[in-house]
């Protein structure tokens, strides 16, 4: 049975595509097919595996808005893993579809309705998402079984989960009653500096009290990381010379914990 997971966040910049990626990278050497739907018109999904968001015939977009079978727009990037492309198409879709409500009277099931005969050849569907809660994000929570939240611990930090967290709540009553939060993963974190620390004791507090999961394994932040991965054409767990990277292995690690959580 496929498991539908959205990495989610109405904030910018907190890992949602690298956190995407390497963990696809993960379940793939676990011998799972996996799927990643990338659902933001910056196109990153596409760039870490080295493609042209600009040269595809067809893309999310086209799927959505022209109910083009998704098959055709399906791309195999390496072993166990395949994508659907975006680009800067995607950005024009609130304004097609919201000024178009007769032909789309339930905006926020296109998603969910024009992959769902795709989902059985996976076993893991990874949605990446935009930095906001507009048509696209809406589409996501609709669709997922779980979310994942990045959360990087700075000032503010907790108002953006805080309401992340809420737009997940209306649409498990509103839209999708199997949606639930899977838990959120501290992200580009820095354990010497006070407020990093300080801030996620904080959000794991909160997390208890509201009886949701806050993963063990942070994602520490590196430069020397950001900086490795553009030239390789390859999520950082997929190439072998990573293989004892602080963050190659943290990925690793939030994979396993999320195993004790679901069957991926």
């Amino acid at each position: 049975m496929c498991i539908i997971i959205a990495v989610a966040n109405n904030k910018g910049g907190v890992l949602k595509t690298t956190t995407v990626t390497n963990l696809a990278g993960v379940a793939s050497q676990h011998g799972q097919r996996v799927l990643i739907v990338d659902c933001d018109n910056q196109s990153n999904v596409s760039l870490s595996f080295n493609l042209n968001p600009d040269s595809f015939e067809n893309t999310l977009y086209d799927i959505l808005v022209d109910q083009v079978d998704p098959r055709y727009v399906i791309e195999h990037v390496t072993d166990n893993i395949d994508i659907l492309p975006s680009n800067d198409s995607l950005s024009m879709l609130e304004f097609e579809v919201l000024t178009n409500l007769n032909q789309y009277p339930r905006p926020f099931y296109l998603l969910r309705n024009m992959i769902k005969d795709v989902v059985n050849d996976y076993d893991v569907i990874l949605l990446d998402s935009p930095p906001n809660l507009g048509l696209v994000s809406g589409n996501i929570l609709s669709f997922a079984d779980l979310v994942l939240i990045p959360f990087q611990p700075e000032t503010f930090s907790m108002r953006s989960l805080i309401k992340m967290l809420s737009a997940i709540d209306d649409f498990k009553k509103a839209h999708n009653p199997k949606l639930d939060v899977l838990g959120v993963v501290g992200t580009l974190v820095n354990n010497r500096t006070n407020l990093h620390t300080n801030i996620l004791q904080q959000c794991r507090k909160f997390l208890d009290h509201k009886r949701i999961k806050m993963f063990d394994t942070i994602i520490p932040r590196s430069i020397r990381f950001a900086s490795s991965v553009g030239f390789e054409g390859l999520p950082a767990t997929l190439v072998k010379e990573n293989k004892n990277n602080d963050i190659v292995n943290a990925y690793i690690n939030l994979y396993n914990e999320i195993k004790e959580v679901v069957n991926v």
